[in-house]
């Protein structure tokens, strides 16, 4: 009786090493907005997110790119009939997207960056993004030399405001007579325009800019370069694609949220439902060029505007409502 014990044990733990070496890996799958792939930015940054996750939880993963707004429902569709366990929408233009498509899969589970859309199956990750765009505000302030600061944006959203507004509330506590100049693009991927407006800012005296437009920003960056002139970047470490130009650049940490949620998946731990990351949950910060030098005295009035933030003796406004 016990050597008939012994065995059922052995063969159920063979079966069962078995069964999970012959499981298929989880897949984890990106539609972007129409930045795409190499905007340096924020679809690069959910890329990066899915990247570590295949080197660290060995995922299967892939990205499928859209060109215009109407490719998102079908991509959407497409991956989750690829059989997909996990499918992330980029960016807050697929709002209705993912609200619309996730239904009709409910056992496949979708993440969503920058919207909330409430679904079972669905986590949705915001950013206190209004914080870090202080944090630059302060930054460009400081760092000007003409007074004159400008703000590219690149579609006119809720989201994009809470930038601008908390880039403006920046500026003006670190100096209330600074002039700001605000520029859309109405595009996300467009560089030429983003070029156009950073070179009409810089003629009107901006010494400094910030963009929050995707792909649209790089045309800023050119601006820059050829002009002398400054940029801050946007949602990933963009200083280092002109680190003597691109002094600062606010970070959006969706490769951390895309991770996690990937993580969550694998271990068996995935929360439907909206998370908002700030500065106190490492969600968003500023990140200093490593190309020029950065006087002490504006990093240390950074760092003690973060602090306050996150102490709660500092409430960053996130429209423009509110300034």
């Amino acid at each position: 009786m016990r050597k008939l014990l012994i065995l059922s044990l052995v063969l159920a733990l063979v079966l069962t090493a078995g069964l999970t070496a012959g499981a298929a890996p989880i897949k984890s799958v990106m539609v972007t907005d129409v930045g795409g792939l190499g905007d340096q930015s924020f679809n690069d940054a959910a890329w990066r997110g899915l990247k570590r996750a295949e080197e660290e939880l060995g995922v299967t993963i892939g990205v499928v790119e859209s060109t215009m707004m109407t490719d998102y429902e079908p991509n959407l569709a497409n991956l989750a009939e690829s059989g997909a366990d996990l499918i992330w929408a980029v960016g807050f233009l697929m709002t209705d997207a993912v609200d619309n498509i996730a239904p009709l899969y409910p056992d496949i589970k979708f993440g969503l960056i920058d919207a909330v859309v409430d679904h079972p199956n669905v986590a949705s990750f915001t950013f206190k993004d209004n914080e870090a765009s202080y944090l630059a505000g302060i930054f460009a302030a400081l760092w000007s030399e003409t007074g004159k600061i400008g703000f590219i944006g690149g579609m006119d959203s809720p989201v994009i405001e809470r930038f601008e507004a908390g880039f403006r509330a920046g500026v003006k506590a670190a100096d209330p007579n600074a002039e700001i100049l605000i520029g859309y693009a109405g595009n996300f991927n467009d560089p030429g325009k983003g070029k156009e407006l950073a070179l009409t800012q810089y003629n009107q005296g901006a010494d400094i800019i910030y963009h929050a437009a995707g792909a649209t920003g790089l045309g800023l960056i050119e601006a820059a370069r050829e002009t002398g002139k400054y940029a801050i970047g946007v949602d990933s470490d963009q200083t280092v694609l002109d680190p003597e130009h691109v002094v600062a650049s606010m970070l959006k940490r969706v490769d951390n949220a895309v991770f996690t949620g990937v993580r969550d998946l694998v271990n068996n731990q995935f929360a439907a439902g909206h998370r908002e990351l700030g500065l106190a949950e490492g969600g968003v910060d500023l990140a200093y060029s490593r190309g020029i030098e950065i006087p002490q005295e504006i990093m240390d009035q950074v760092e003690e505007a973060k602090r306050a933030i996150i102490a709660g003796e500092i409430v960053v406004p996130g429209t423009r409502a509110e300034l």
